[in-house]
C-alpha cells in the first residue's frame, strides 16, 4: 500500500467521525430521537471524541452532549456517570474559544437541573475554570461561562456561596460593563440569582459595585436586560433595610417608575417588584416611595395590566398602607381603593383576589375614615360571595372572611351614628 493510499484510509477515517458527530448533533435537536441516541450508546461514543485529535470534532462532540443533557435530567446523569465532566473541565482551559463555549453549554445543561447535578459540577473543579473563562477575550465565551454559573448558582445559597468563592462576583460585574448586550443580561441574571438566597450573599454584590452599574442600567432600551436588572436589584432589596436603602441611594427614584409605562409586561411585574421590596421594610421607605410618586405610578400600572403582573403592585399598596394612617391615606388620595377592588372583582385566579382583600384590608384597618374609603367602592357584596363560594381557595376565604367582618363593623357604626344624630 502506498503513502497515499495509506492517507486516504485516515482521510476517509476523520471524514466519517466528523460526519458521525455532526449527524448526533442534529439528531439531539429533536425530542423524537433522544431516546433512541441513548439507548445506541451515545454518550460513550461522544464522551472518546471529546478527546479525538481534531477541534471541530471535539467542539461537535461537545455541543452534541450539551444538547442531550439539555433535553431532561436523565441524560444529564448520564454525563455526570460517564465520567464526562472532568475531560471537559480540563479541555476548558486548553483549548480554543469554539471549545470552551461548547463545554460550558454541556456544564450549563447539566447543572440546571438539579441541585446535585449542579453540585457534581462544582465537584469536578469546574468553577475556578468558568471563572477563568470570565476573563476570555471572546465575548462569546464570556456569555457561555456566566450561563453554567448562573444555572449553578440559582438552587440554593450553599450552591451560590460556592459560586462568590470561586471569585465570580467582580468579574460577573465587570461583565455588565461590556458592551454586548447577550453579555449583560446573563451577568445581570447570574447576580441576581447569587442574591436572592441570603442577606450575605446580596451584601457580597452589593460590596462588588454591582448597584450602582445596574442602576445606571435601568433605562437601557433592551426590555430582557431591564427586566433582568429590575431583579437583581429586587433580590438585593428584599433582604434587609439596609440592603434596601443602598439600593435607593443608587438614585433609582424616579427612573424606575418610567419602567411602570414599559410594553414589555415583564418590566412591568419587576418593576412593581423592586418597588414592593423597598417599600415593605420601614415607614421611612415608604415615605420616599410616594413622594417620588411610586404609589400613584403602580396603581396606574395595576390598572394597565392582567393578571400576576399586577401582583406585586397589588402587594405593594398594601405594604405602604400598612406602615400608618398617614401613608394608607397617600394609597386612598391616589385612588388606589377602586382599582384594587377593580381586582378583586375582575380577576379570575384566587391568589390574586386574595392579595387585593388583603390589601384593602391593610388600607381600611386604621381609622373609620380609612374603612369608609374602602367601603364606599362597594366591595362588601363581592367580599361576601368570594367568602362564601365553594370555589374560592382556603386562602382566599380567610382574607375575605376578615375584610367582609371588617367592613360590616363599619358599616354597622355609620349607620348608627345616622339613626342617634339629634
Amino acid at each position: 500500500m502506498s503513502q497515499r493510499q495509506v492517507l486516504q484510509v485516515f482521510e476517509q477515517y476523520q471524514k466519517a467521525r466528523t460526519q458521525f458527530v455532526q449527524m448526533v448533533a442534529e439528531l439531539a435537536t429533536r425530542p423524537q430521537n433522544i431516546e433512541t441516541l441513548q439507548n445506541a450508546g451515545v454518550m460513550s461514543l461522544l464522551r472518546t471524541l471529546l478527546l479525538d485529535v481534531v477541534p471541530t470534532i471535539q467542539q461537535t462532540a461537545a455541543l452534541a452532549l450539551g444538547r442531550l443533557a439539555n433535553y431532561n435530567d436523565d441524560l444529564a446523569e448520564a454525563v455526570v456517570k460517564c465520567d464526562i465532566l472532568p475531560q471537559l473541565v480540563y479541555s476548558l482551559a486548553e483549548q480554543n474559544r469554539f471549545y470552551k463555549k461548547a463545554a460550558a453549554f454541556v456544564l450549563r445543561a447539566v447543572g440546571k437541573h438539579s441541585p446535585q447535578l449542579a453540585q457534581a459540577i462544582v465537584d469536578c473543579g469546574a468553577l475556578d475554570t468558568l471563572v477563568i473563562c470570565l476573563e476570555d477575550f471572546d465575548p462569546g465565551v464570556k456569555e457561555a461561562a456566566a450561563w453554567a454559573l448562573r444555572y449553578i448558582a440559582r438552587h440554593n445559597a450553599e450552591l451560590s456561596q460556592a459560586v462568590v468563592d470561586a471569585g465570580a462576583v467582580p468579574l460577573l460585574v465587570l461583565c455588565i460593563q461590556e458592551p454586548e448586550i447577550a453579555l449583560k443580561r446573563i451577568a445581570a441574571s447570574a447576580l441576581s440569582d447569587i442574591a436572592k438566597h441570603s442577606p450575605e450573599l446580596a451584601q457580597t454584590v452589593v460590596d462588588a459595585g454591582a448597584v450602582a452599574h445596574l442602576a445606571q442600567m435601568i433605562l437601557n432600551p433592551d426590555a430582557k436586560l431591564k427586566h433582568q436588572i429590575l431583579s437583581a436589584l429586587s433580590q438585593v432589596s428584599k433582604h434587609s433595610v439596609d440592603l434596601a436603602e443602598m439600593v435607593v441611594e443608587a438614585e433609582i427614584f424616579p427612573v424606575v417608575l418610567t419602567c411602570l409605562k414599559d410594553k414589555d409586561e415583564y418590566v412591568k411585574k419587576n418593576a412593581s417588584t423592586l418597588i414592593r421590596e423597598i417599600a415593605k421594610h420601614t415607614p421611612e421607605l415608604s415615605q420616599l416611595v410616594v413622594n417620588a410618586g411610586g404609589v400613584a405610578a403602580v396603581i396606574d400600572c395595576i390598572g394597565s395590566c392582567k393578571g400576576n403582573t399586577r401582583l406585586p403592585g397589588i402587594m405593594m399598596l398594601g405594604y405602604v398602607a400598612a406602615h400608618s394612617e398617614n401613608l394608607a391615606m397617600a394609597v386612598i388620595i391616589s385612588k388606589g381603593v377602586p382599582q384594587l377592588s377593580v381586582c378583586l372583582s375582575e380577576e379570575p385566579e384566587d391568589h390574586i383576589k386574595a392579595a387585593a382583600a388583603w390589601a384593602l384590608g391593610q388600607i381600611g384597618r386604621h381609622t373609620p375614615e380609612h374603612a369608609r374609603a374602602v367601603a364606599v367602592t362597594n366591595t362588601l357584596p363581592v367580599l361576601l360571595s368570594l367568602y362564601m363560594s365553594t370555589e374560592s381557595s382556603e386562602d382566599l376565604q380567610v382574607k375575605t372572611g376578615v375584610q367582609w367582618h371588617n367592613q360590616l363593623i363599619e358599616a354597622l357604626n355609620s349607620w348608627a351614628q345616622v339613626i342617634l344624630l339629634p
